[in-house]
């Protein structure tokens, strides 16, 4: 087993992940540090961008058993669940998994589902584990689920909730590729099958050992003052109706420490706070007036920078 210590295997699916998908590091370096916080991670984006390629990619280069689930405005939860038939063989119930009992679960357009469908996702993704028919049952670990959002202009789509949105630990865009990105991109292989090429880089134990190393990272308390500090402006802003809850200031840091981690350091600094603000702190927030309702994720984490002091 490779020592956590070593940043080699995480540097080479960053790099593995970066000659797939071009132009777009610092996406595949928030979604890989959204794993190893062990947080879930929503991309909202137009289709076409590559959203279900960075799913499948970061599945095949960490070696992640791979569900995909095509959610629809039809869908209902025992889809996403599984459901108990009766089998004549044996007289009784026998329990069939759904998609969601796997170790990376891709939620495609998850707000084209009804609430009731999506509130399906809400105890596998807080707990890891799903109740039904009176019953428990354990997802398998590492449980990571990405989840695909159309833009909420887009016809038949479902809002999430903001406590489902509370769920996600980051939220990110990938957008459009620049010119020379793109360029390459028409020149080259089909993504799918480039995809089906790759060997993992890690095996899930190995991952199971940079998350956890990923708890260890230290966090010194001015960084724990200066976490704070966001926090409570966007509590006591005009900016804001609704502020940083104490699970979002605990995602802060987590995400931090995994950024700190991919960086190669045993210590998180401010500026991994600042790397990982704008995909975890915005979908959390409530703007106030139509100035602030404007600004995109990456402009609502720079005010939030400018109005709090480094300690």
């Amino acid at each position: 087993m490779r020592s956590p210590s070593s940043q080699f295997p995480l540097a080479e699916v960053i790099r593995q992940a970066g000659s797939v998908i071009l132009g777009k590091e610092r996406q595949i370096r928030l979604s890989l540090a959204c794993l190893l916080a062990r947080g879930h991670l929503l991309i909202e984006d137009l289709p076409g961008v590559g959203k279900t390629t960075l799913a499948h990619l970061l599945a095949q280069l960490l070696g992640l058993q791979f569900q995909r689930i095509q959610f629809t405005s039809d869908m209902l939860p025992a889809d996403i669940i599984g459901v108990s038939i009766f089998e004549r063989t044996s007289g009784g119930f026998t329990f069939h998994p759904g998609p969601i009992f796997a170790q990376l679960v891709l939620a495609d357009e998850v707000n084209r589902a009804t609430p009731k469908t999506q509130s399906a996702l809400l105890e596998a993704m807080e707990e890891r584990q799903v109740t039904t028919e009176g019953a428990t049952r354990i997802l398998p670990s590492p449980f990571f689920v990405i989840a695909t959002q159309n833009p909420a202009h887009s016809i038949g789509t479902f809002p999430l909730p903001e406590s489902q949105l509370d769920r996600f630990l980051m939220r990110i865009d990938l957008g459009y590729p620049d010119h020379a990105a793109e360029r390459e991109l028409l020149r080259g292989a089909d993504r799918r099958k480039m995809i089906a090429g790759l060997p993992p880089c890690l095996a899930t134990e190995d991952l199971e050992v940079f998350q956890a190393a990923a708890t260890r990272i230290h966090v010194a308390d001015s960084l724990i003052d200066y976490t704070q500090a966001l926090v409570t402006h966007t509590r006591h802003s005009p900016d804001y109706q609704v502020g940083l809850s104490p699970r979002a200031a605990l995602a802060l840091l987590a995400a931090a420490r995994a950024w700190a981690l991919l960086e190669g350091r045993d210590y998180a600094l401010p500026e991994d706070i600042q790397a990982v603000l704008p995909a975890v702190a915005p979908h959390r927030l409530r703007p106030a007036g139509e100035n602030m309702a404007r600004l995109n994720a990456a402009q609502i984490a720079s005010c939030l920078i400018e109005a709090v002091p480094l300690p």
